[in-house]
């Protein structure tokens, strides 16, 4: 994490307002809220009277305490070192002599442990307090503040209670699987690595009690060898699918990383949005079928994007194929940038695709009961998603590169420093200077000295399939999607020149998506565009437009625009017709040319209504414009 800085754009300002008004507001809401507070009354015996939240509150403190450790990591912000020491004190406090942590079961009044697998969540609060004192130990490795500590405990508990010899059981929402892992790697006890694939192989086999919307649900219908796509609960799948890949590459098992390898393959080519995000169904938070993406019903949960991103980082790691960091970069500016409003102090936990009436602005003073908000709000009785978004964004910066022996490989495009000592102790530093995505041009220069050839290797994204070029000591040649890799003796002050093309394009869906059959996206660069109604003067909603694709969309000072034209739909007793030209709408003349708004940045500027598929400019009679 100390080896990578933003020192700039578009993540950078994200990560500030994160650091500085996203943390500060969570925290706001978790005391407010009373969900830190059960902490103190379980210390001192009272919870049964009064505790607060869901049954998964305690991950929401653990996500705080993980996202202030990344954050102290990148900043060293000493007051928000207090704020941190504080926190851990009091989950410390809660905690049972033998290591069990949670304020929702086990003691008077209380469900007993581990009495509810399906739905109590108990083993995936487990998996967020080890992911918090993972993040710990990487920013501060040392540290007197016993967060470490409160982690092995609960981490060996949970192998005591849930080893061979113990209950033959697993958690309904998957997450301490990778969070073993991790655990495992950081503390280099291997127990905690071998409890993580006993969770793994567990799995599939209907341990857990079947519920309304199936095993499927909890990904327990099938072993994860033999599963071939993302299915059920999308969070769920994910995060399942991020530590199977963990327990693969410790163990080497090739067969079990192949199967998730596949899964996401089929994942991506048939159930996920433009935008990245994953989810279409409402009733239960979960995938729908093959090509089943409506982009009015998309749930495209939040925490979803962001389990996908873990996924994908994973598996980069272990194949280092540039598709996963190329889904990578769709999610980051597409999904997780979307989830904050502008001011990093209200969310969206889902992310549609398609808003056809204005949207409501929530209480500001209220957590929302609906998970699909039609605007950003401050705060869910269910608030995962803030509280995942503020340790992504804390953490952005463990995306942005990797090194083998080879030398540096960079992954993600932003203004940053990146140095790295090999292991044989030699130093390699490079600086990114860059506006990307607002343009195509990123820039690498060398800052070390070496008297050893090293590779640098840039990704080219699939998106920049014509135009791309790559230009080294002067010479310019073409590159296409994938990696491009110079292996050379660098010299202090060399560059390396990536030049993408970032004209803005229609892009087309694939006709098996029946949602959005007819219908065009416009895309710059990694940035998915949408058409919100508040730069369409004179209409009611975005409903009325379509889009005329004989011309490409252009950009002009500094937005992307199409021509549109407003259409007038013909109003009868019976919504179908014989006759295809009595059902299509007159064609007006009027609008022309409309600029667009990047997908992550809407709903910004009050209630709106919103597509990002448009529909294009029908066969019609034509009249002028009224």
């Amino acid at each position: 994490m100390d080896e990578v800085r933003v020192t700039g754009g578009f993540w950078a300002e994200r990560q500030k307002i994160n650091g500085v008004a996203t943390l500060e507001h969570i925290e706001h809401w978790l005391e407010r809220e009373g969900w830190i507070r059960n902490f103190d009354l379980a210390a001192h015996g009272d919870l049964s009277r009064d505790r607060r939240g869901r049954e998964f509150s305690d991950s929401e403190v653990y996500k705080f305490i993980e996202a202030m450790a990344w954050e102290i990591g990148g900043t060293g912000d000493a007051e928000l070192e207090s704020r941190f020491r504080a926190v851990v004190r009091r989950v410390a406090a809660a905690q049972e002599p033998d290591g069990y942590l949670n304020t929702k079961f086990g003691r008077p009044g209380q469900a007993p442990r581990w009495s509810d697998l399906e739905w109590g969540h108990e083993l995936y609060c487990v998996g967020h307090l080890l992911q918090a004192a993972v993040a710990r130990a990487r920013t501060r490795p040392g540290a007197d503040d016993g967060l470490l500590e409160v982690a092995r405990r609960a981490a060996d508990n949970v192998c005591e209670t849930f080893g061979p010899d113990g209950i033959d059981g697993l958690c309904g929402h998957p997450e301490i699987e990778s969070a073993l892992v991790e655990f495992a790697r950081t503390t280099g006890d291997d127990r905690y690595l071998a409890q993580a694939a006993l969770f793994v192989d567990r799995r599939g086999h209907g341990r857990l009690s079947d519920v309304e919307f199936g095993r499927e649900y909890f990904q327990d219908e099938l072993p994860v060898r033999q599963a071939t796509v993302l299915r059920g609960h999308a969070v769920r799948a994910n995060y399942l699918a991020a530590g199977a890949v963990d327990v693969a590459v410790e163990l080497k098992e090739a067969s079990l990383l192949e199967a998730v390898r596949n899964q996401w393959k089929n994942a991506v080519a048939r159930r996920t949005y433009i935008t990245g995000g994953q989810g279409s169904r409402h009733q239960d938070e979960a995938f729908g079928g093959d090509w089943v993406l409506p982009p009015d019903r998309a749930y495209s949960e939040t925490c979803a994007g962001i389990g996908s991103v873990m996924l994908a980082w994973r598996l980069l790691l272990a194949d280092g194929d540039p598709q996963y960091a190329d889904l990578i970069e769709r999610t980051l500016f597409n999904v997780v940038s979307t989830s904050p409003s502008a001011d990093g102090r209200s969310f969206f936990y889902t992310n549609t695709l398609h808003r056809r009436e204005l949207g409501t602005l929530p209480d500001a003073d209220q957590p929302s009961l609906r998970a699909a908000a039609s605007l950003r709000a401050p705060w869910f009785e269910v608030s995962c998603c803030p509280t995942n978004v503020a340790r992504t964004l804390a953490s952005l910066t463990a995306y942005v590169a990797t090194v083998d022996d080879e030398g540096l490989q960079l992954h993600q495009y932003l203004p940053c420093t990146v140095e790295h000592r090999l292991a044989d102790g030699r130093d390699l530093c490079v600086t990114v200077a860059t506006d990307y995505p607002r343009s195509g041009q990123i820039r690498v220069r060398i800052d070390s000295d070496d008297d050893h050839p090293w590779s640098l290797s840039l990704r080219v994204p699939d998106w920049a399939a014509q135009g791309a070029t790559v230009t080294v000591a002067g010479d310019t040649r073409p590159v296409g999607p994938g990696v491009v890799t110079e292996r050379r003796t660098w010299r202090r002050g060399e560059e390396i020149v990536l030049s993408l093309p970032m004209a803005p394009r229609f892009t087309y869906p694939d006709e098996r998506i029946d949602a959005v059959r007819g219908c065009v996206a416009v895309e710059y660069g990694p940035l998915v565009l949408a058409l919100e109604s508040v730069d369409v003067p004179g209409i009611q909603t975005v409903d009325e437009v379509r889009v005329d694709t004989s011309q490409p969309p252009r950009l002009v000072d500094g937005r992307v625009t199409v021509r549109c034209r407003r259409v007038h739909p013909q109003n009868h007793e019976w919504p179908y017709r014989t006759d295809a030209a009595e059902s299509a709408p007159v064609v007006g003349q009027g609008l022309d040319e409309v600029a667009l708004v990047e997908y992550h940045a809407w709903a910004n500027r009050g209630p709106s209504t919103m597509r990002v598929w448009l529909p294009t400019v029908p066969t019609s009679r034509n009249v002028p414009a009224n």
